[in-house]
């Protein structure tokens, strides 16, 4: 019997989608580190969960952890609201909006939230994704959408 059962779930978790992700990607060429195919990434990353899953669920019967206080259902629904946003609000109000929409739903779940630290976050991560994403990578997402007339 496992000692710290939110390891022993992680690890679990981990294990499984790893697997899972490395099982989809099975036919894709992994290439090499200097000249990496389509399978290199999701092979690499499967293999890096697999070790974390594998390490955690280990860990989870020798370490004695805190004793589970429920299960966080108001987490999981900022969280997932917050995704659904983003999607909803990605073409129509533009990525600046949906990312710091998804920031501020997501951080709601946190005990420690704070709408000052949250409004800079998403702001900062705003700007950030928009020089990344649209200007460096050129992915074709308005900055500010239709909505607002651009």
């Amino acid at each position: 019997m496992p000692k710290d059962l939110r390891d022993f779930w992680a690890g679990l978790l981990y294990l499984i989608i790893g697997a899972a992700a490395l099982y989809m990607a099975a036919d894709y060429e992994m290439g090499a580190a200097i000249s990496m195919g389509p399978g290199y990434f999701p092979k690499v990353l499967s293999g890096l969960l697999i070790l974390i899953g594998t390490a955690s669920l280990v860990r989870s019967f020798f370490v004695q952890g805190e004793p589970l206080e429920g299960f966080p259902f108001a987490k999981i629904i900022y969280v997932t609201v917050s995704i659904i946003a983003f999607a909803l609000l990605v073409e129509g109000a533009g990525l600046a909006i949906a990312v710091m929409t998804l920031f501020g739903i997501s951080a709601m779940a946190s005990k420690f939230f704070n709408w000052k630290f949250t409004l800079g976050i998403a702001f900062g991560a705003a700007i950030f994704c928009s020089l990344v994403f649209v200007k460096g990578l050129g992915i074709p997402l308005p900055i500010f959408g239709s909505w607002f007339g651009m």
